[in-house]
């Protein structure tokens, strides 16, 4: 343990004000190196997601004093602008979410910025829309999104209701590392509230949301009303406007999983509440044994993403992929666009560079233009503000990551899985109608287009010496680029972190090998993990699956330390 850790332990230890329970936590690990070193061997990192990070005592734990950090640093940096001084502020169901809500809506207030909070919890996109509702300079969600329940974050939005950009999450840093988070003063929450230097948000604001959401109808909602639904919130955000939507569109046959109902951020079920993972969505699977629907839909914690299963035709019930929603739900709308007459004379689809290469024939067969981005979906957004700034908005028809994440509008500027539920349902009843399921819908799209199976392997580099290890790792692939994978050629190497992307830099590598198959490499931006996407194509789902997993043995191997 260095001096300069030890000094930072001492003195957080000897904070008259500290909360009891950060008190006892550091208490309790006196004497312990490595676990003083882990929660101050740096800085819980801001970076275009904001703060993401282990609940806990320490400069690398999310607590209120990181939060009071932040939230001066993103004050002074509102203050030096001309932004309005407005911000709005929401939360999930996560352990503390409150309670952070609260103490960042008490900063603002202190430097004399209003600050609009909800009064209970509420999907992420949900503040996304308040952003742009009260003509503010900056939004503040507080959630971790699916990662753990021993996880919180600090999601920051600018004033067009998109997660900052690379260029203001610079500023705000900047201006975060200048700020002692022992020195910040918060106002008194309900002084302030009394004074109206903080407000809550409107039930007319969540119902604007909702109703915006509805606008995004594709077709005329033919029989949905006919769908029979099982829905877990994941004992998080969505119930409420989930509800609101299906109730608008019709839809009464709705049964949700009871022990994910409630708000809960233990996530008692679901350890890792991420729609992606069949664990977290096993409690709906045992119940749609039970009810027989039409449609499983589950949304994560803060309700931007949604996960999907659909009757397998042998009985029980099989989950449809984020890139295979993707594609569905990309066809779905050209297809039903273009036969309304309503789709643009150049319409636009956007998707990110790990998602399915699949996008790519889907567009050009309806004369979509299909724009790629960085990974994230505030780079979706900030397509969408570009088409906007150029009086095209509406030429945005939708965009999606393979992390289950849909936008089909310019409501909001963030993933929306309140949205992502009206296209699903729309999309189900569509296909009903033609006596097919979603799952006979993807299965059309292989036959059509050849099945494109992706898949996601994901390998943990845990501490302060896994971050070294992490940034050896990609160092060594950098310097010496393997020349077949898995025993298929490697035919090119992209590095995101070059010049001439096209993008924004980026820590990405991409391999394309022979047969269209590819292998990109991506530490995560806000876990200590580095993510593999792989790709395979193939006349059939098995052969496609048999190379990635042969892939997946081989990026195993790459990835040893």
């Amino acid at each position: 343990m260095t001096e300069e850790i030890k000094s930072a332990y001492e003195k957080w230890l000897a904070q008259p004000e500290m909360p009891a329970d950060l008190a006892e936590e550091l208490k309790a690990i006196a004497g312990d190196e490595d676990a003083i070193t882990d929660r101050f061997y740096r800085e819980l990192e801001f970076g275009t997601g904001g703060l993401r990070g282990v609940i806990g005592a320490g400069t690398n734990r999310m607590n209120v004093y990181n939060i009071r950090k932040a939230t001066q640093g993103l004050a002074n940096y509102l203050n030096a602008s001309d932004l309005p001084k407005k911000v709005a502020i929401g939360y999930d169901s996560r352990i503390k979410s409150d309670v952070f809500a609260r103490e960042t809506a008490a900063v603002l207030a202190a430097n004399g910025i209003k600050a609009y909070i909800y009064p209970r919890l509420e999907p992420t996109p949900a503040l996304s829309w308040a952003v742009r509702y009260y003509g503010c300079g900056a939004g503040v969600c507080v959630t971790a999104s699916h990662n753990p329940a021993k996880y919180n974050g600090y999601k920051v939005y600018g004033a067009d209701g998109c997660q900052i950009t690379l260029e203001v999450a610079a500023k705000i840093l900047a201006a975060i590392e200048a700020v002692d988070c022992f020195a910040v003063q918060p106002a008194d929450f309900d002084v302030a509230l009394a004074e109206g230097k903080i407000e809550y948000s409107s039930e007319k604001c969540l119902d604007d949301f909702v109703d915006a959401v509805y606008a995004q109808r594709v077709g005329d909602g033919a029989g949905t009303a006919d769908l029979k639904l099982v829905y877990t919130p994941l004992n998080g955000s969505g119930l409420e406007c989930v509800k609101k939507l299906l109730a608008k569109l019709g839809v009464t046959h709705v049964t949700v999983v009871p022990e994910q109902e409630k708000p809960d951020g233990n996530f008692p079920t679901c350890p890792y509440p991420n729609p992606e993972i069949r664990e977290a969505m096993q409690k709906g699977l045992e119940l749609c044994d039970q009810v027989h629907p039409d449609l499983l839909l589950g949304t994560d914690p803060d309700c931007d993403r949604c996960g999907t299963a659909v009757p397998d035709g042998k009985g029980g019930y099989r989950l449809i992929t984020g890139n295979e929603m993707g594609i569905i739900l990309l066809d779905y709308i050209c297809r039903t666009r273009k036969a309304l007459g309503t789709l643009p004379e150049h319409p636009v689809a956007v998707t990110t560079i790990v998602s399915t290469d699949m996008a790519t024939p889907v567009a050009e067969k309806y004369g979509v233009e299909l724009r790629r981005t960085l990974t994230g979906f505030k780079f979706i957004g900030e397509q969408i503000g570009l088409l906007e700034a150029a009086g095209e908005a509406d030429h945005y028809i939708f965009g999606f990551e393979e992390s289950y994440g849909y936008l089909s509008g310019a409501h909001v500027r963030d993933k929306d899985a309140v949205n992502a539920t009206l296209l699903v349902c729309e999309a189900a009843a569509w296909y009903a109608k033609q006596g097919m399921t979603l799952l006979d819908a993807i299965n059309q799209l292989y036959a059509e287009f050849g099945c494109y199976r992706n898949a996601l392997h994901s390998f943990a580099f845990e501490g302060e010496s896994g971050m070294h290890t992490m940034d050896a790792i990609m160092k060594q692939l950098r310097e010496t680029p393997p020349q077949s994978i898995a025993g298929i050629a490697v035919e090119s190497v992209l590095d995101y972190n070059a010049e001439g992307t096209g993008l924004p830099k980026a820590n990405v590598l991409e391999f394309r090998l022979g047969g269209k198959a590819k292998l990109m490499v991506r530490p995560s931006g806000t876990e200590p993990k580095i993510k593999v996407y792989l790709s395979a194509v193939a006349p059939t789902e098995a052969e496609a699956d048999a190379i990635n997993a042969k892939l997946g043995d081989a990026a195993a191997e790459l990835l040893k330390a």
